[in-house]
């Protein structure tokens, strides 16, 4: 599987680099925000890692756009440890958010668990399921809402599908951490929170079917 790497540090660019290559990945690195979509076209990755301070365009700006094509996992990479950051981060589409200083082994977990997830969990419902207007497909990835294609980053397809999976049951932010990421997350359950809000852009609450709050709780998928 290929990784690409947008890191303007090339110490640690290396270093993730050797790490990757030492468990099997094609990796390719990439020094400049403005180099970056190209490379991504080009070389196709199965992962970003991304870096949020680099020269030309930020790491921001780059997450955005790839989401406007792909789905494709995005990590990001970065000193930037604030909470705004990282809230920041998961709304232009980041599906999981690394800060620095990091240890290695920990990062090549936390890439093996998304790409575990990415290639294994669409394939666990390969049918169609609807409830009113909306329709997931996992096996074709596609979304539709009121007969118009959807196009969802990956973490909210994967949110999506698990809650029409299990339909009127409520989870905790917690609950939904553990089943979405898949493993020990460190961060805040506003995350949830974040993701929900974009699937809710697409996909509104407001009728007898989606996704509602239940207040003190969590969410549940009302059907």
């Amino acid at each position: 599987m290929k990784i690409l790497v947008v890191e303007d540090d090339k110490h640690i660019s290396e270093l993730i680099s050797l790490y990757l290559s030492k468990e099997g990945f094609d990796v390719k690195q990439i020094y400049d925000g403005n180099e970056a979509l190209n490379e991504f076209a080009n070389y196709q990755p199965d992962l970003v890692l991304l870096d949020l301070m680099l020269p030309g365009k930020d790491g921001y700006s780059i997450c955005r756009e790839i989401r406007k094509t792909s789905p494709v996992p995005i990590i990001i990479l970065t000193a930037k440890g604030e909470t705004f950051d990282k809230v920041l981060g998961f709304e232009f589409g980041a599906d999981d958010y690394v800060v620095k200083p990091f240890e290695p082994k920990e990062l090549i977990a936390r890439i093996k668990a998304i790409l575990r997830r990415y290639e294994i969990d669409t394939k666990k419902q390969t049918k169609s399921i609807t409830y009113g207007d909306i329709s997931i497909n996992p096996e074709e990835y596609t979304i539709t809402y009121r007969g118009q294609n959807i196009n969802l980053p990956y973490k909210e397809f994967e949110i999506l599908l698990f809650f029409m999976s299990h339909p009127d049951k409520v989870y905790t932010r917690e609950q939904l951490l553990n089943e979405i990421w898949g493993y020990d997350f460190y961060g805040d359950t506003r995350t949830v929170d974040v993701h929900i809000k974009r699937i809710r852009e697409h996909i509104p609450s407001d009728g007898e079917i989606g996704i509602k709050t239940v207040r003190g709780v969590g969410y549940k998928f009302a059907t």
